[in-house]
């Protein structure tokens, strides 16, 4: 099934199989070597540093056997075995991305159709049963954000929400915060005006890219929550003008907040954050927030507002909106990082509170992939 040639300097291999090939280079295969000199079997983690790789390092011989690869490095006359099915998997001799703002195959954008299908899950049971907890976390990276129904209605329920994949990122809010009326708010968030599509906090550095909502009273008429995918925003804000995207995605923006007394926050990023490859990595949009633009240059400055004020409009255009109403003991969590929320304006009469906490999203992958990882030991 395997086929293995080495370059006739020792430098690169190339592998085959009937469907695919893939070059690596000898410091790339020696750096990622898994035996128990290189790396801590407990952990996974290196025992080496890269100066330890002899710099001129390359490969006297490959061996393919079944479904390893087996490799022998000079000058350090070491071999080295390598699971063919895990080299093809992190092969990285392939065609890079060619258009900015590409998304990883794991993220699907969406608009108001998906209004059918919310992605949700019982909060008892994602409690208790180990796949339906993978699933709804992976609707949450997929979509990027989630609800849950059937939770307890008590004061702080929400930190049981946290528990199922994280921490919780304590702020100048403290460890949660309330969202209700109050006389003389600090934030527009804490009173019944409705609010358009938002993320939360990008005046902060870093910004919390895990917010949680968990209603404990609603009785009040209106107050829906909204979310809207910022990717399929930026997507669309792309294919309308590719140099809306562009100056949006290459000029920073600055985010500010001083509502507290002794707070005083702020950053500086881009609209729309791209990687240094072209992938589209976040987006800040929260109108309520922004500083003064002095980061886009004089020629430019014209054609970044005509880009925000069409990224506003898309935002606010009710087919790219997913909406519901909470009730008590439920709950949502949005991916602060894509997913804008809001909510329609309420009215004062009858009551609507609800809870919020930040967490951080490497905490829920890392639950997200430590779930797969126990669902695959367990079917093998």
């Amino acid at each position: 099934m395997y086929a293995a040639e080495l370059s006739s300097d020792g430098r690169q291999i190339e592998i085959r199989t009937p469907d695919a090939r893939a070059r690596f280079h000898a410091i790339w295969l020696r750096d990622n070597a898994s035996d128990a000199e290189t790396r801590s079997a407990g952990n996974g983690q290196r025992l080496i540093t890269l100066d330890q790789i002899p710099e001129a390092i390359a490969m006297s011989a490959a061996v393919v056997d079944g479904e390893t690869l087996q490799v022998t490095f000079q000058p350090e006359g070491k071999s080295v075995d390598y699971s063919l099915a895990w080299l093809m998997e992190h092969a990285y001799d392939r065609e890079t991305q060619a258009e900015r703002g590409w998304l990883r195959s794991e993220l699907e954008t969406w608009d108001s159709r998906l209004m059918a299908a919310v992605p949700e899950a019982d909060f008892e049971d994602a409690k208790s049963d180990p796949q339906i907890l993978q699933d709804w976390l992976g609707k949450i990276e997929r979509f990027g954000f989630g609800k849950l129904t059937g939770g307890p209605v008590e004061d702080q329920a929400l930190m049981q929400v946290v528990d199922l994949f994280g921490y919780v990122r304590e702020t100048n809010y403290g460890r949660h915060f309330e969202v209700r009326t109050e006389v003389n708010p600090t934030n527009l968030a804490y009173t019944a005006l409705g609010l358009q599509a938002h993320t939360d906090n990008p005046y902060r550095d870093p910004a919390p890219t895990i917010q949680v909502l968990y209603c404990l009273e609603s009785s009040a008429a209106g107050g829906e929550n909204m979310v809207v995918d910022g990717f399929k925003v930026a997507q669309r804000l792309r294919a309308e003008n590719p140099d809306w995207f562009t100056v949006l995605s290459e000029h920073c923006a600055r985010f500010e907040y001083a509502g507290d007394a002794g707070v005083r926050l702020t950053s500086r990023r881009p609209l729309i954050e791209l990687a240094p490859d072209g992938e589209l990595i976040a987006v800040r949009f929260n109108s309520r927030s922004v500083a003064a633009l002095t980061d886009v240059p004089f020629d430019k400055m014209e054609l970044y507002y005509a880009a925000y004020r069409r990224m506003s409009q898309i935002i606010d255009e009710p087919e790219m909106e997913v909406s519901f109403r909470l009730n008590p003991g439920e709950s949502f969590l949005v991916d602060n990082t894509r997913v804008l929320h809001a909510r329609k304006a309420y009215s004062g009469t009858g009551t609507r509170w609800l809870q919020g906490c930040y967490a951080d999203k490497d905490g829920l992958l890392s639950t997200l992939a430590a779930l797969r990882a126990r669902a695959v030991e367990a079917a093998a």
